[in-house]
Order: structure tokens, then C-alpha cells, then sequence
């Protein structure tokens, strides 16, 4: 369950185009800078379940552009949980500073007994991503991993977008080349743990399955904001519902709260 939930809150989050749109419009100043940490925590029902952290840091490897980022994801299992499944995942990316593009990502995923390591490099002339099982191609001109494909939604373009519109965003995990589907809902200002924020609300796609119920749909909030973040996700499952929340923000790189000319109106 965690690992299904966490992937599609805290990594697929944003990105929008017009309906037939092939390529996603992108605005050329980052909604973030270097130093940016965000903290979250997910619960199943009152229970905490798990914890999660995004960073953003100055790039240790140089690329064809000098101006890149490093962005590292981690996640693992609290409280009660902990000793039920053990999960510690961490996630890297290296991005280029203009595009948000994604030149290299590795993981390292331990859920229980499970083990799994990956290393891909991403040639976005020729739209292939080449993993530890081969090489996979894109059939679309954007692409990226879990991690860049979230940095890079942050800065995606939104004018002229009305509710109801969707979107695509092609990402690389496990072995494949897939897409991801989101909802635009609306605006919405809800209580946090950090104030009281308007926020753009969303739907990411899920599966029916031994997890989600039928008719059950996801729904995240992300600040109207500068900064663009989320704070918060929530989803009923068989039994319960799943909710994640932002804890805490470090380093940001705009007031939490304050709109900018690129926000929703």
C-alpha cells in the first residue's frame, strides 16, 4: 500500500496541458532553489504510517549544462508500522537547470525482504532511457523519472486552464516506460499544519485493485503559490482512507501563501 501511495502523491504530482497537447509548456524560472527541504508524514486513519522527505541541492557531477540540480527523495515506514514492514526508500536525480530534464536517476528501494537497485541515463535526443535491463524508449519528447517528473510539474505553465482538463506525463519505473493521468478540479483553500493555503486541487489516476476500492479517487493539493507544493493527498482505500500532509518546508523559495504572476486565477 505505502509504496503505491507515496509514488503517486509525492512524485506525480502536477503536470498540466491542454487537451491534444503533446508537448507540456514549462515557465523558465524555477518555483524552487537549492537548499528547499520538504517533510511529510502519511497516515492510515489516526495511525502515522510513514514519513517522507524532498530536497533539492547543488549537482556533485557535471553535465552538458553547468547549471543542473541534484533532487533526492526518501521514504520509510514509522511507529507501529515499522514493525510490521519495513520500508527505506531513497531516490536521486540529476536534472538540468533550464528544461528540468532528467539526465541520470538511480534507487534504492528496501521494503521488507524486497531489494531493488536502478541506474538509468536518459538520452532525450534519441528519447530513450537506458536502465540495468536494457533500453527503453519514450514515445513522447518529455520524459522523466519519479523524481524529476515531480520538480519539473512544479513549473509547468497553467494558463488557460479550466476545470475538468486533464493531462499526461510519461515517467520511467520498473523496467518500463508509462504514463500517468491527472485531473484538474479546481481552487480550494483548506487548514494545514502550516496555515490556512489556497491551494490547486487535483485527481491523479489510480488502479482498482486489492488496495483501492472501485470507485475510490485520489485527490492532492498543491499551494497556489510561488512555491508550488503539495500539502496534502487523501484516498479511501479498502478499509480506511490514506492521507498525507506536509510537515514541514525548509529553504523555500517564495513566501508560502503568496501568489505570484504564474498562479491560478
Amino acid at each position: 500500500m505505502q509504496r503505491s501511495f507515496v509514488l503517486s502523491v509525492l512524485l506525480f504530482v502536477l503536470t498540466l496541458s491542454t487537451h491534444g497537447q503533446t508537448k507540456l509548456k514549462y515557465i523558465s524560472e524555477p518555483a524552487f532553489k537549492v537548499g528547499e527541504k520538504l517533510t511529510y508524514k502519511l497516515r492510515y486513519g489516526f495511525l502515522s504510517a510513514a514519513t517522507g522527505t524532498l530536497e533539492v541541492k547543488k549537482s556533485n557531477l557535471r553535465f552538458s549544462n553547468p547549471h543542473s540540480f541534484l533532487l533526492t527523495a526518501q521514504g520509510e515506514t514509522s511507529g507501529a508500522f515499522s514493525a510490521l514492514f519495513t520500508v527505506k526508500n531513497f531516490y536521486e536525480s540529476y536534472i538540468d537547470g533550464d528544461n528540468y530534464m532528467p539526465y541520470l536517476y538511480t534507487e534504492n528501494i528496501r521494503e521488507g525482504r524486497y531489494r531493488r537497485e536502478e541506474y538509468a541515463l536518459f538520452d532525450h535526443n534519441k528519447r530513450t532511457v537506458s536502465g540495468k535491463k536494457g533500453v527503453f524508449e519514450s514515445p513522447t519528447e518529455q520524459f522523466f523519472d519519479l523524481v524529476s517528473a515531480y520538480y519539473f510539474s512544479r513549473n509547468l505553465d497553467f494558463k488557460g486552464v479550466k476545470k475538468g482538463d486533464s493531462f499526461k506525463i510519461t515517467y520511467f519505473l520498473n523496467d518500463e516506460i508509462a504514463q500517468l493521468g491527472v485531473e484538474y478540479i479546481g481552487l480550494e483553500t483548506i487548514k494545514t499544519s502550516l496555515g490556512e493555503i489556497e491551494c490547486i486541487k487535483f485527481s491523479p489516476e489510480i488502479k482498482p485493485g486489492r488496495i483501492f476500492k472501485k470507485d475510490s479517487r485520489l485527490y492532492l493539493w498543491v499551494t497556489n503559490d510561488g512555491n508550488r507544493i503539495p500539502v496534502k493527498a487523501q484516498v479511501e482505500i479498502l478499509i480506511g482512507s490514506v492521507t498525507m500532509e506536509l510537515v514541514n518546508a525548509k529553504g523555500l523559495k517564495y513566501p508560502l501563501g503568496r501568489p505570484v504572476h504564474y498562479s491560478i486565477k
